[in-house]
């Protein structure tokens, strides 16, 4: 068992904060968000590739994103994978570039995006749980090993707990930032 270290439990619970971020970034709100197309994977080259290893997407207009593939070969590849990632979108493909006009979002879809986005707070949330209880059984291993005294465990213990509530903390009011987001408010 690892010695107990803090940093590194920080270090994992916040690498889950900006995880749930960075999932919280493809979900629609209305706006043209280049990021909402960032887990599309096109069928290119006999694999599965990132979107943004075979094209540029930008956002010219508040409603509309733009799709520039560099390989002109892998326009229809691209143009599907974007269709059937249940986005909602209906790509526009003129040839040279695939253009995505971001429709208004409905409420029916927009408490659908919320739960999303609640779903991924949760996963986050058991993610710094799993490294607060890590770093507990870490405590208790070097406690067990005569490294730490019962009183210095029960001190990082506590330790351990405060960083989870904040953290925590965190996850949540970014979640609860999207999800107003989401729902217009």
């Amino acid at each position: 068992m690892a010695k107990y270290d803090k940093a590194d439990l920080e270090r994992r619970m916040k690498g889950a904060v900006e995880s749930l971020r960075s999932d919280l970034g493809g979900l629609r709100t209305g706006r043209a968000n280049t990021a909402l197309l960032d887990p599309i994977m096109v069928e290119a080259y006999g694999n599965k590739t990132p979107l943004n290893q075979v094209a540029t997407v930008s956002a010219p207009e508040p409603r509309m994103l733009s799709v520039q593939v560099w390989d002109k070969s892998n326009i229809g590849p691209v143009e599907k994978a974007i269709r059937s990632a249940g986005l909602g979108l209906n790509p526009i493909n003129d040839g040279n570039n695939i253009r995505l006009p971001i429709p208004d979002l409905t409420e029916e879809r927009r408490k659908e995006l919320a739960k999303l986005a609640h779903s991924y707070a949760e996963k986050a949330r058991i993610a710094i749980r799993n490294v607060r209880r890590d770093g507990i059984d870490s405590l208790k291993a070097d406690e067990t090993k005569k490294e730490i005294s019962e009183d210095e465990r029960k001190r990082g213990e506590a330790e351990v707990q405060k960083l989870t509530d904040e953290i925590i903390k965190d996850a949540d009011a970014v979640a609860a930032q999207k999800e107003q987001e989401i729902l217009g408010r």
